[in-house]
């Protein structure tokens, strides 16, 4: 593809914001025959696809991913130009495209990223959540600046990628106030046929915890198996079952979901790292984020109840 046709493109990007054609057509007041055909005609010029069905609607592949973040690069310069020629303020300062894999937990990657708020130049976040493998691979496209997750990236991710550890903790069950007064009397062993909802097997804390649970010879009710951390702490919120979480973002836990803490693992703890594309981080708020979580983010007292020392 010598020369990118910017109209063909455009097309792709509504489609890729609306979810499908047929919303893509009303948007752009089209008929669905025209920007199928020029969605077809890009394809070819690029020589991959760029979506794959899904049910009646359409998923982005890899390729269209990548061209997707480049796409809403593009168009948001395009909206200063008319901006500025039309003198209007642009606002524009830095922009900050982050990753964030989705077993880690929503509130730790918000105060993961919170420093970069508080620059002095103000920046334009971009969050995108996705498996980090998936991640990984947008890095060597250069579609993202840093990915957090709670795993480094291993030379088999495909893609040149530096590690940088942010830091540990250990983690907490924590639960509704009834549940908190039922199970926390001889912790860890109330744990046995207590209601857990756990991570899914994939992530790096649960296999953390079915390691201590068969260290510890417990044997807690599964009540659910839940990818999204944020979900499973819906669930929990509702009494479903006690929870595993880091004890740093303890205090939020107990704001936003009136959970309680019965009991800390020190056995189990959470590493959290931000994967760079770059071995010289130069982006201030990459170095805002690392440097914020390096300066002692996750160092927590030990002043409650603790398991498997």
């Amino acid at each position: 593809m010598e020369r990118l046709n910017y109209q063909h493109l455009y097309y792709f990007w509504t489609v890729a914001k609306e979810g499908s054609i047929s919303r893509a057509c009303e948007k752009l007041q089209l008929a669905q025959p025209t920007i199928s055909g020029q969605l077809a005609v890009f394809e070819r010029a690029i020589g991959q696809k760029l979506f794959h069905r899904e049910g009646r609607g359409l998923v982005l592949t890899d390729t269209g991913r990548a061209v997707f973040h480049y796409a809403e690069e593009i168009f948001a310069l395009g909206r200063e130009l008319t901006n500025t020629l039309k003198g209007r303020p642009t606002g524009r300062g830095l922009r900050l495209s982050v990753g964030v894999a989705d077993a880690l937990p929503k509130l730790i990657a918000y105060r993961l990223i919170e420093p970069a708020l508080h620059l002095a130049e103000p920046v334009q976040i971009v969050c995108y959540e996705d498996k980090a493998e998936r991640l990984l691979a947008e890095i060597s496209l250069h579609g993202i600046d840093l990915v957090l997750s709670d795993i480094p990236a291993t030379p088999s991710a495909g893609a040149r990628t530096f590690n940088h550890l942010l830091g540990e903790c250990t983690v907490a069950v924590f639960g509704t106030q009834e549940l908190a007064a039922r199970y926390r009397p001889d912790f860890p062993r109330s744990l046995n046929g207590a209601p857990l909802l756990l991570p899914t097997p994939s992530t790096a804390l649960r296999r953390s915890l079915d390691q201590w649970f068969d260290a510890e010879q417990l044997c807690p009710n599964i009540q659910a198996e839940i990818e999204d951390s944020a979900l499973l702490k819906t669930f929990a919120a509702a009494g479903v079952g006690l929870f595993v979480a880091p004890v740093a973002v303890e205090m939020e836990i107990r704001h936003q979901y009136g959970a309680e803490s019965i009991g800390r693992i020190d056995a189990v703890r959470e590493r959290f790292y931000a994967i760079s594309p770059q071995r010289k981080l130069k982006h201030p708020a990459v170095l805002a984020i690392l440097e914020s979580a390096r300066a002692g983010l996750f160092d927590v007292p030990d002043v409650r109840g603790k398991a498997g020392v």
